[in-house]
């Protein structure tokens, strides 16, 4: 397959797989902390409304699920990647990131500190992280074949 097609296939597969981790911890964990009393996590404006009434670990449950899910898409992109590896990787953790700026801005209220932590350890340093856990499981590959 032409590495090209094969390294944008590799960057879709990675989006795809980060997104459904992501919005499956946010399923999982969501149903994990106590929300504020009449509170529909499926709804925008109810979020935006009763956000400074979350406690911290109903902030931290999201940051979590965005971590692991850049993580986890940034790996498997890295993993799939024929060539520039790393870059692809850091690719969807900016994907993500722009997803995360667009969340702060949907819920204009939130925490500064979550905001921060979101924004500055979520995205990035996850997708460098799953970059290179992704380079090394993709090197480790190419060894067996060789053998």
């Amino acid at each position: 397959m032409n590495p090209i097609i094969r390294n944008i296939l590799a960057v879709i597969a990675g989006g795809i797989f980060g997104g459904v981790i992501n919005g499956g911890l946010i399923t999982v964990l969501g149903g994990m902390v106590e929300l504020p009393p009449g509170v529909d996590p499926n709804n925008i404006e109810d979020i935006k409304n009763n956000i400074h009434l979350y406690s911290t670990s109903a902030l931290l449950a999201p940051f979590v699920a965005h971590a692991v899910g850049t993580l986890s898409g940034a790996f498997m992109t890295a993993r799939l990647a024929v060539s520039h590896h790393m870059l692809l990787a850091l690719f969807i953790g900016i994907f993500f990131l722009v997803g995360g700026f667009m969340m702060v801005q949907m819920i204009p209220n939130t925490p500064t500190w979550f905001k921060l932590l979101d924004l500055l350890g979520a995205y990035l340093p996850m997708a460098f992280l799953g970059g290179k856990i992704g380079m090394r499981s993709a090197a480790m590959r190419a060894k067996a074949f060789n053998d």
